[in-house]
Order: C-alpha cells, then sequence, then structure tokens
C-alpha cells in the first residue's frame, strides 16, 4: 500500500489548483480521490489485469474532457499555465507507461497508447513510443502504418518511405504493408502535383532536352508507382493483395488512378492467367471503370467474352463463378437497363448448354 500512498502524495498539488481555480469542488475532489485511489488499488495487486489500467486510463480521459468543459464554462482570464492544466493528461501517460512496461507483447495496448499522445498533439511522444514499440514487435505490420502516418504528418515522406521499408524487409508478405506502401507513393506524387501547381512550375520544355522536365513526367505519369506495384506483385502475387490495390485506387481521389488501374489488371493476367477468381476480378474491374465512363455497352461486352473464352477451355471450375458473375450484374443492371441484363442472362443459357453438351460428349466417349 506504500505505493498508493505515494501516488495519493503525488496528485495533491494538481487537487489544490484545481480547487483554487474552482473547477472541481471539494467533495468531488474527495470523490476524485477515492476512485484514484481504487484503481491504484488494483494496479498493485499481485496479478494486475489489463483491463484494470484501461478503466483507470479512461477515467482520467473522461476526467480531462470535463475539466476542459468546466474551463470553458467558467472564462478564466488568462493565466500562466499551472499544475492542474496538464497534470491529468500526464497521469494518462503514466498509466498507459505501466501498462506497456508490464504487458509488453500487447500490440493493442502501444496503438491506444500512441493513439492518446497523437490526440494531445504530443508529436515526439508519438515518434518515441513507435520506435519503442518496433524494437519490440518487428513483425507487427500495423505499428509500422503507424509511425509510417505520423512521418507523413510531420512532413516527412522519405522517412515514412524508409520506414514502410523497412517493415515490407521483414514482412514481405503482408498486404497490408504493400498497400499502405504504394498508398503513400501515390499520394506523394498527387502531392508534388498540387504543389507544382501552386508553384506556377509547368510541364513544357524550354527548347532542347530537360533533364528536370523529363523527370517531372515521370513522376506526375505514375512511374514510381508502378514501380512499387511491380515490387509487390513480384514479392506477393496473390489474389488478395490485387483485391486490395483495386480496392485502394477505385476509391483514392487521383488523376492516376484510372491508368494505374489498367496496369494493374494486365499484371494481374499475367501473373494469376489461370485462376477462376482472377478473371472475375479483372472483368468485374473493367465493367465498374465503364459505369462513370459512359461506356458500359462496349465494357461490359468485352467483359462477358472476356469470361465466356475462360469458361469453355475451364468449365468445372469458372461456371459456378460465371453464373454468380452474371447473376450479380444483372441484378444491379435490372432498373438501369434491361437489355443489358437479360443479354447477360441469354449468355449464360448458351454457356450452360454448351457445358452440358460437353458433359455429354464426354459420358458417351467409350
Amino acid at each position: 500500500m506504500e505505493r498508493v500512498q505515494y501516488h495519493q502524495e503525488q496528485m495533491l498539488p494538481e487537487l489544490k489548483d484545481l480547487v483554487r481555480k474552482g473547477i472541481f469542488s471539494p467533495a468531488e475532489i474527495k470523490e476524485i480521490v477515492k476512485r484514484r485511489t481504487a484503481f491504484e488499488t488494483f494496479l498493485v495487486r499481485r496479478v494486475a489485469d489489463k483491463a484494470d489500467f484501461l478503466r483507470y486510463a479512461q477515467y482520467e480521459i473522461s476526467l480531462e474532457a470535463l475539466r476542459k468543459k468546466r474551463l470553458q464554462r467558467l472564462k478564466l482570464p488568462p493565466s500562466p499555465p499551472s499544475i492542474s492544466d496538464y497534470a491529468i493528461v500526464r497521469r494518462q501517460y503514466y498509466i498507459f507507461e505501466r501498462a506497456v512496461r508490464k504487458f509488453k507483447a500487447d500490440i493493442s495496448l502501444w496503438t491506444q497508447y500512441v493513439e492518446l499522445a497523437k490526440q494531445n498533439g504530443a508529436r515526439g511522444l508519438v515518434g518515441r513510443l513507435c520506435a519503442r514499440a518496433l524494437q519490440l514487435h518487428p513483425n507487427t505490420p500495423s505499428i509500422y502504418i503507424i509511425a509510417a502516418s505520423h512521418e507523413l504528418s510531420q512532413g516527412s515522406p522519405s522517412s515514412a518511405r524508409a520506414l514502410l521499408q523497412r517493415g515490407l524487409r521483414f514482412n514481405s508478405d503482408s498486404v497490408e504493408l504493400w498497400t499502405e506502401y504504394v498508398k503513400m507513393e501515390l499520394s506523394y506524387v498527387e502531392g508534388l502535383r498540387r504543389r507544382w501547381d501552386i508553384l506556377g512550375i509547368q510541364d513544357v520544355r524550354d527548347g532542347g532536352p530537360n533533364e528536370a522536365y523529363r523527370a517531372r513526367q515521370e513522376v506526375l505519369s505514375g512511374a514510381v508507382v508502378r514501380t512499387v506495384i511491380d515490387s509487390a506483385i513480384n514479392s506477393l502475387p496473390t489474389l488478395v493483395l490485387f483485391q486490395s490495390l483495386l480496392n485502394l485506387f477505385q476509391s483514392y481521389p487521383s488523376s492516376l488512378a484510372h491508368d494505374i488501374m489498367v496496369y494493374l489488371m494486365d499484371l494481374l493476367q499475367r501473373a494469376l492467367p489461370f485462376d477462376p477468381e482472377a478473371r472475375m476480378l479483372r472483368a468485374t474491374a473493367l465493367v465498374e471503370s465503364a459505369l462513370e465512363g459512359g461506356t458500359l455497352v462496349d465494357s461490359l461486352k468485352a467483359a462477358n467474352e472476356y469470361l465466356i473464352d475462360a469458361v469453355k477451355p475451364l468449365e468445372r471450375d469458372n461456371s459456378p463463378l460465371y453464373r454468380q458473375w452474371v447473376d450479380s450484374w444483372a441484378t444491379k443492371l435490372d432498373d438501369r437497363n434491361g437489355e443489358l441484363a437479360e443479354y447477360l442472362r441469354l449468355s449464360f443459357r448458351r454457356v450452360s448448354r454448351h457445358c452440358m453438351q460437353n458433359e455429354a460428349r464426354e459420358e458417351t466417349v467409350p
């Protein structure tokens, strides 16, 4: 209990300052002491529970939110910072610090600690926490992503890039890390494009060969992004990665998105030429890209014929997937374009008859 008493003594200056400012009443201070004493007693047990640390931290977070609301309502005159202005936040950090030291292997504790520091604007603490967490958990992709995001927010893309590359050396099979790396390079290109537009740097060549012009053209055309995608596919040629990257380009607002999606689908065709689900993904991407581009009829026809060509030599593998694809798109198109929906259903019936005829021939062969 000596440790509990020590923590009680440490909070006295802060509590007195809160009463002096009129933020909490003496009765409320007594209740705060009671709650903190109970929490500290739980933490000094022989077998402390992670939930005890989290409940204590949540109580302090709620207490700080209440202090800020009351401070805003009281409209106190400006004065130099005093201990009560930062003591509760400091206590939150202290609780999490004790938690991560006791439960070093718990990733969720580290991420919650980092998130708390972010919310409070403690940028230096965020960087230090990420470094410590990576030393303990070099095989955890989410920590590399958090650390890289922090570096990007500090205006240091080179540090973010180095962190993600380091993470990929340890976790080359992480779809999440590869996707984040591609996203970072894509956002970097878009940031350069906006910056050059603001500065008035035009993509025109002032006569003769111009290395700066060629370099800008390479960057703005997405050459770096394509290089990263190539590295990702060479390292992890899986359908899951292709799907993740496709989702990224479909949702990310970039002028490069369409061209890179086409490039990605070409890579998919080369990397997984006989995978039935890969074919469905490619066909779906082709149609979805046409929904907003006004070329739905041609794209749907091309996707459908592409799948029919795949079904015929590999009927048993592809036919059920082709049916799912047809049912899905026909349902979507019923209200939008009934003729296209009927075209898909007729195509499926023709393919089904073809498959049945082939199976019948196989059964009659002696």
